[in-house]
This record gives C-alpha cells, structure tokens and sequence, in this order.
C-alpha cells in the first residue's frame, strides 16, 4: 500500500446504526419465540434512547461548531440527516413489526388490548386497579401560558386536549407513571384467552374520571417523548469533592437540551404545535412521528404469560468442571489457572470467592475495582463481610459509569461507611479494568490470587452477558495486579509490564508488535493469523495496522458485535480480513484476540475495545492465558462463533446485515453450541 492509498472507514455512529439494525432483525426472526422478539423490540428502543441521549447529543454540540473543526470524516450537520433518515426507517419496520408480532400472539391467545376492546369481564378489576394503584401517582399539569414543565427525558407523557361543547379548548400534560406502577398489567383470564394491557390505556380509559371536576365532552390523551443530551459537563475542579463535583454534574443532565422529540403520529395538529412551541426543541432536533406507545424500552418486562415455547429454553447456569462446592475456591486457584465463561457458567463463583476469602483466617486483604454492580450486590455484601472479619478491603469505584452514576454515589458511601477503603481512580482516566487482589499469608509467605475479567462484577448481568473470568496465582500475572492496584495510591508511578497489557500505558505499543509480529512472519512465508472478539472496533490508527497486516497476507478474523469502523474486503487493502457479528439471546460482550506467532500461539482476554478512548483514557487489562487447556477451550468457542451460520451477520461494504451462510450443511448456533460444549465437560 503506497503513501497515497486512502484507506475506507466507517462512521462509528452510522456503524452503530447498523448494528441495532441486527437488533431488530432478531424481533423480525420468526425462528425466536414470540415474547423473545417483542423484547428485542424493547432492547431495540432502548438502546436508540441512549445513542440519541449520548452519540447524537455530542454530534450537534460539533455541528454548532462547524467550521472550527477539522479532520472530521463527515459534516456533522450531514451526518445528523443521515441518522434521522436511518433512525425514520428503522422506526417504520420497528411499528410494522409490532403489529406482526401482536398478530401472531393473538394466535396463541394472549390478547394486548387497548381502552377501546376491553371485555365487560375485565371493567371491574380495571377500575379497582386505577383506583388503588394508578389515580395516587398522577399528577395533571393545566397548561397555561408560562407553565409549561421541564420535560425528563426518562419519562413519557400523555399531551392531553380538553373540548367543552362550546368549542373550547384546553391543553394538559400529565406523565405516565411507568416507573412507579407497572407498565403492563395481566387482566382475569376469559375463555382461556389471556389478555394484557399497557398502563397508558388504562389511564386513557380513566380519563374522564381524573378530570370529572370539569365539564369536558372529549378528553384525547396523545403519547410524546423528549430524550435529552445525556453528557456530563464536569469541570476539573480539584478543589471539590469528587462526589460533590459528580452530583452537580447529574443535576445538569435533569436540565439538559433536548435531542430527540417523538409523538403519536395521530396526535391533532394544534395539540402538536402547542407542545412543540413550548417544549422548544430546535430545528436540528430529530423530531419523530411514531405510533401509539413510546418507551418501548418496558417491554424488556412483558410478563411471562402463555407457554414455554413462547420464550427461550431455559439455560441454567452450568457448574464447573473444577471449582467443586465443597473444595476451597483459592486451593483450586492455587492448583490451576480457572477460566469461568458466563453466562454459560455460575456468577456465584465469583461471589463465592470472596464470600470465603471473607472468612478466611489466612487472608488478609481483597482489592476490587468496580464499574458497574448489581441493584442489590452480593459483591458489595461480601466486602462489607469481610471488613467485619478484620480483612483490609480497598475497593477503587468508578463515578464515571455512565447512567450509573448515582448508583456508584451511593455504594461509596455505603462502603466508607462500613469501613472500607474507597478510592475514586485517576484524575484523567476512567477506571475500566475489571481486577480483583486476594492476598492470603500461607506459612511464612504472602500469595496473591487474582482475577481479570472482561466484565462488571454485576451479578444480574452476568445472566445475559457473555463474558469470561481468568482465576490465577500466576506470580507474574499476580504481581502486576498489584501494580495496578498501587498506582490508585501513587498515582505517580509509571509502571513497567511484561504480563499484562494495560491502557494507557503500554497498550497501543503492544497491540502494535503483536500484529508487526504476524507482518513479519508472513512476509518471511510463515503461517499467520490472527482472531480478535471485540463489541467495538475504532481506533484509527489500530485498524490501518490491520489494513497492513491484511495487504502483507495475514489472515484476519474479526468478530465485532457493535461499531466497527474497518471495511473489510477492499481489494489490496482488507482482502484478507473477514468481519462478523452476532446477536442473539445473550449480549456478547467478552473481549478475546488470539496471535498466530509462528505456531505458537498468543491468547488474551481483555476489558478493553480498541477505541481511542480505552486505549488512551481509561485503565484497561488484557491478561495472557498461558495453561494449554484453557487457550484450547478459547479457541474451542472462537472457532464456534466462526462457524456460526445462524446468528452471524456479516459487516461488508454493503452494510445490508445479511446473514452469514457457510459450506456446512449443519446448522450452528454459536451461543447453544457453547453451552453444549461446556455442559459436556461435565460428563
């Protein structure tokens, strides 16, 4: 490739597009059962919610200013009509898709009813319910001029047109109470019929009652939604509190500008003008005409009604094949390296693993970063046991989650005031490494226990996401575990690795020798290749180094479920590299590359995407795997996810999500086969 070869990317925000495109294939994929699809169109809305609050948001702070800026692969302004013009396709296959899916249920006899089919059977137990639980949360707002309210963005509202038989007319806006009552409510069989329906038709169907101290003839009620630029803007006061400076920060994001306006397209005109007037989203909004209900996002909670062939078969969560209950969790540490791959296999061994290094006599002290935990955590439990058993626990927490931030807030402070040592990272770098420090005294030496992940410590997540553990008392792993763990303190410290690859320090150099390694053998008429599992590739300078490698005859298999930015199959620049992505039952989430090295190969797992970001601004572990066995088993799941001719789409130049076909005549779906094959080490 010469100097002048202008080398193809794609927009990460359109990539990402692309990617809840592969979302919403999956609740058009008749071969998932029913209430499966119905929540993928609820995971579809809410991860749209959050690219509008966060993508799209920081893309029109850009395109306010333009012309000062440079290098940008596209007009900001052009690529906000690109996204709107996506974004409005994909809506109208989201609302044609739901009509076909609420067909198909009532065909096996679950009924999603609104206000205007409700079966006399149902009157009673719907009046009780509005009675009780629905009329004490609302709160209807007269709109008059200069009291229009400051919209959430996490909320949806009814904007509501009141008429008098004099032709008079009034405005209100009152929000839906969706995260106080639930949003779906199960009403009394009939016929052995089931029937269902959203709180926003019961409410729709109490209308007159919630204003009956007026004297309307009609009273409509019209679903809209604001989202809102979700981006915090933290100041790098030192002088402040973390805490103190974080919280400031959220109180802004309740105040943010609006990015994203959507309404019932059936709403009448001067409703929506009154509204749009006073809610002022700005002409480069995305304002967007949908059907009857918004925040879609619930639906990731409709009940379970009907039968099982309805939802997914039932994966219950595998034992491991070396961790036994009744063995000690460190002595099997201290025998062999443990790989855990969830959500194949148990959360609770990593819960158990500190639940008895709370107990144990011998250990004396448990360092853990945390990202993202669960609502109600065991892991915070099984600290807080151990600092009542006399172990020093320090525990680095992140505030800079995002959307979690409160959450972090509040654990922080429940940690600090259970004794626990709380600190809250580096000035500069988000702490993203998913790390735990076991140190235990056996006889007159210290060992360190250590784990490297590729996800949160969130035990609820840990049921969905494919993520994989490395449990080892590797000393050189071990020990640069502490490292880490020491830079918190003596920040410092530039520290040197030889095990570890770790952001910001030696990342990029790293990822860079490893594939000039793979150059260098192919060039010389070696076998080379290399495997790289990532959620998102980015990073331009990482992915010319691909283009390189590919153009130098290294084959390159990429499995990337969200943004990728690589073009492959561009003669003379990406020839070799194939890219697939796969979206099924479970987030896969699990970051795994795999180096040819003549033969001798390299494996890794790591916390981290290659973007700009988690390799310059945050700190991120890749960790080698040495034991045989284990880089097997890696290899075993890489290769089924390769094979998969089921659930793997392909990302090519024509960015048309078409599902990968392949020479086998058997059908392999990579998530099933996984858990077969581990369920067989079983046997």
């Amino acid at each position: 490739m010469g100097k002048s070869v202008k080398f193809p990317f794609v927009n990460r925000e359109l990539s990402w597009l692309n990617f809840n495109e592969r979302v919403l294939q999956e609740s058009e994929d008749t071969s998932v059962p029913l209430l499966e699809r119905l929540r993928f169109l609820g995971i579809f809305s809410n991860n749209l919610d959050e690219f509008f609050r966060v993508r799209v948001a920081t893309i029109k702070r850009m395109a306010a200013i333009d012309n000062k800026l440079k290098g940008l692969d596209i007009n900001p302004n052009e690529l906000l009509k690109q996204i709107n013009q996506k974004t409005i396709e994909l809506q109208g296959r989201f609302e044609k898709n739901y009509q076909i899916i609420n067909k198909a249920l009532k065909s096996e006899g679950i009924h999603i009813i609104d206000h205007f089919n409700l079966l006399p059977e149902h009157i009673s137990s719907i009046n009780d319910y509005f009675e009780e639980k629905v009329l004490p949360t609302l709160v209807p707002i007269m709109l008059k001029e200069g009291n229009f309210p400051k919209l959430s963005g996490n909320a949806i509202y009814f904007a509501i047109k009141l008429s008098t038989s004099k032709k008079k007319t009034d405005y209100a806006i009152m929000e839906i109470p969706s995260m106080v009552v639930p949003r779906f409510i199960v009403l009394p069989a009939v016929n052995n019929q089931k029937y269902v329906i959203l709180l926003d038709d019961i409410i729709r169907y109490k209308l007159h009652d919630i204003f009956k101290i007026f004297d309307y003839k009609k009273i409509e009620a019209y679903t809209i939604k604001v989202t809102l630029d979700a981006e915090l803007d933290i100041d790098d006061d030192i002088s402040k509190s973390n805490i103190d400076i974080l919280t400031k920060g959220l109180k802004l994001r309740k105040t943010a500008s609006p990015v994203r306006f959507i309404y019932d397209k059936a709403i009448p005109k001067d409703l929506l003008d009154y509204i749009l007037k006073n809610a002022e989203p700005s002409e480069s909004d995305s304002i967007i005409a949908a059907g009857k209900y918004h925040n879609f996002k619930d639906f990731i909670g409709f009940p379970n009604v009907g039968t099982k062939k309805l939802r997914f078969k039932e994966l219950p969560p595998l034992e491991h094949p070396v961790l036994n209950k009744n063995i000690s969790i460190l002595n099997s540490i201290s025998k062999n390296d443990v790989l855990l791959n969830y959500p194949y296999q148990s959360f609770n061994y990593i819960i158990n693993l500190l639940r008895e290094a709370a107990i144990d006599p011998n250990v004396t002290s448990i360092k853990i970063n945390l990202y993202r935990v669960a609502k109600n955590s065991k892991i915070i439990h099984a600290l807080i046991n151990a600092v009542k058993n006399n172990k020093k626990v320090t525990v680095i927490v992140e505030l800079r989650a995002r959307f979690d931030e409160q959450a972090n807030i509040n654990w922080a402070n429940k940690l600090q005031d259970q004794g626990v040592k709380v600190i809250f990272g580096i000035p500069g770098l988000k702490v993203h490494a998913k790390l735990i420090l076991i140190n235990r005294k056996e006889g007159k030496k210290t060992v360190k226990y250590g784990h490297v992940g590729t996800g949160n410590f969130h035990e609820n997540n840990a049921s969905i996401y494919t993520d994989t553990s490395l449990l080892t008392s590797h000393p050189g792993i071990t020990n640069e575990i502490s490292k880490i763990f020491r830079l918190f303190k003596n920040t410092y410290e530039r520290p040197t690795f030889k095990h570890l690859i770790v952001s910001p320090f030696n990342a990029r150099r790293r990822i860079g020798t490893l594939i000039d390694n793979e150059i260098k053998n192919a060039k010389e008429g070696r076998e080379a290749y290399i495997i790289i599992k990532l959620n998102n590739l980015v990073d331009d300078t990482v992915i010319k180094k691909l283009y390189k490698a590919s153009s130098n005859g290294v084959k390159i298999q990429l499995i990337v479920r969200g943004i990728c930015s690589l073009v492959p199959g561009v003669k003379g620049i990406s020839e070799n590299i194939e890219v697939i992505s796969i979206v099924d039952r479970f987030l896969e989430h699990n970051r795994l590359f795999v180096f040819c090295n003549n033969g001798n190969e390299l494996y890794y797992l790591a916390s981290a995407d290659w973007m700009s970001r988690n390799l310059d601004l945050r700190i991120e572990v890749a960790c080698p795997i040495y034991d045989e066995k284990l880089q097997k088993e890696i290899k075993d799941i890489l290769n089924f996810q390769l094979t998969d001719n089921c659930k793997a789409r392909l990302v090519n130049t024509k960015n048309n999500n078409s599902y990968r076909v392949t020479d086998s005549i058997k059908k392999v779906r990579s998530q099933e086969a996984i858990y077969a094959y581990l369920k067989g080490q079983l046997a």
